[in-house]
């Protein structure tokens, strides 16, 4: 077969892929618009979710169960002063915190008194379940107002004793934010949007890539097209080029639908960067993605006889874009070696990671990079050709 013939059959196969795809109208639509149309749910759910949160737990009266109220008066004083009211805790409050009917308890000592007088520390106890996230906004405003109160009462004590309170503050610690801009705006954008991207873009064209090979297999539809002339790697690179097409398609409009959501959204909506120049930056990092996933998803269409059990791998290989970005934060990485970014998903989580931080990535970075998913990529192509040139693939049963 000529180069021009090739290359004519490709576009053949990859015309006739996408046109059985959207004869499906249901599938063709749930393809393309499900993430695009739940993410701008998920993103300004979440930040109405977390400024709803700030306005209920930070800025809202909090009302605590505190056992030993008449121990401590002045307390009791200082914690309304801030928006936190004392009440007397029922005998079973640890149950109620167990029950999550309480998120806290304060505990005022019965030596508190004693200690008071005495200049010792005063035991006060926060009783809490900490492994429960509902009352971790709480817990950490309490244990300010406490801190802050130990600190004002011990500041009063020097000045009583007629000893300067900064004796007690040798070192007065500050902190200078070298983060840019860019950096602080990517910081949600660090965990949520790199691992939706990568997911989507892994498994963009999953159905339609399953589809044309072992879903025609099972309907016993690809014999025939084996049967013709063309050169099975034309057959295979015009699948493969149908479901990019479509993955790419699917995150393109995940890229728009982000764009849109954080320019209609509000406050940490507001400092994300949407421009067109930094979308395309992402989708210059995940389309290598897209072909490593499709290559992936057809070497093992090719090998499952039917589509059930073609879509059965999707749970393993769902979880391969979410491994990086849980490894990375139980064991963050300091300095990226450049091999590193020949590693699949580790390479494109780091990339993605450093567009959102607004760092450019390095040329040597870049060729690292796109050289090694190129490679992986063409590497799945072969063995998926490979895989068509057997005889068998034809046979469904």
């Amino acid at each position: 077969m000529s180069q021009t013939g090739y290359f004519r059959a490709i576009f053949t196969v990859m015309r006739k892929e996408l046109r059985d795809f959207a004869r499906d109208r249901r599938t063709f639509l749930l393809t393309l618009l499900t993430a695009p149309l739940l993410y701008p749910l998920l993103f300004l759910g979440m930040n109405k979710l977390t400024n709803l949160r700030a306005e209920t737990q930070l800025e809202k009266d909090l009302s605590i169960p505190v056992v030993g109220i008449a121990r401590a008066p002045n307390l009791v004083a200082f914690l309304a002063s801030r928006g936190i009211n004392a009440t007397e805790a029922p005998a079973d409050y640890e149950a109620l915190i167990r029950s999550q009917r309480e998120d806290l308890a304060l505990v005022i000592d019965e030596n508190f008194v004693a200690d008071w007088q005495a200049g010792k520390p005063a035991k006060v106890e926060i009783v809490a379940d900490t492994t429960r996230r509902t009352g971790d906004v709480q817990i950490a405003r309490v244990r300010s107002v406490l801190t802050a109160y130990g600190q004002s009462v011990g500041a009063l004590r020097l000045l009583a004793r007629g000893v300067n309170p900064m004796v007690a503050a040798p070192v007065n610690v500050g902190t200078r934010d070298l983060a840019t801009a860019e950096a602080k705006r990517g910081i949600f954008l660090s965990f949520v949007l790199p691992l939706m991207l990568m997911l989507t873009a892994f498994v963009g064209g999953s159905h339609l890539a399953m589809d044309s090979t072992a879903g025609e297999r099972e309907r016993q539809s690809l014999e025939p097209l084996l049967a013709t002339p063309a050169a099975r790697g034309a057959l295979v690179s015009g699948k493969m080029l149908a479901a990019v097409l479509v993955g790419l398609a699917s995150m393109l409009l995940i890229l728009l639908s982000f764009k849109v959501s954080a320019s209609i959204g509000s406050g940490m909506a507001r400092s994300l960067d949407v421009s067109f120049a930094a979308m395309g930056k992402l989708l210059a990092i995940l389309l290598p993605l897209v072909l490593i996933g499709t290559a992936l998803l057809t070497c093992l269409s090719a090998s499952s006889k039917s589509m059930k059990e073609a879509q059965s791998h999707m749970v393993w290989l769902m979880m391969l874009p979410m491994l990086p970005g849980y490894a990375l934060m139980a064991y963050p990485l300091k300095d990226i070696q450049l091999w590193q970014y020949a590693v699949p998903f580790l390479s494109q989580n780091q990339m993605l990671v450093k567009v959102t931080r607004g760092e450019m990535p390095s040329a040597t970075q870049w060729a690292v990079y796109l050289g090694a998913s190129v490679l992986l990529a063409v590497l799945l192509w072969a063995v998926a050709v490979w895989r068509y040139r057997q005889e068998r693939l034809a046979i469904s049963g």
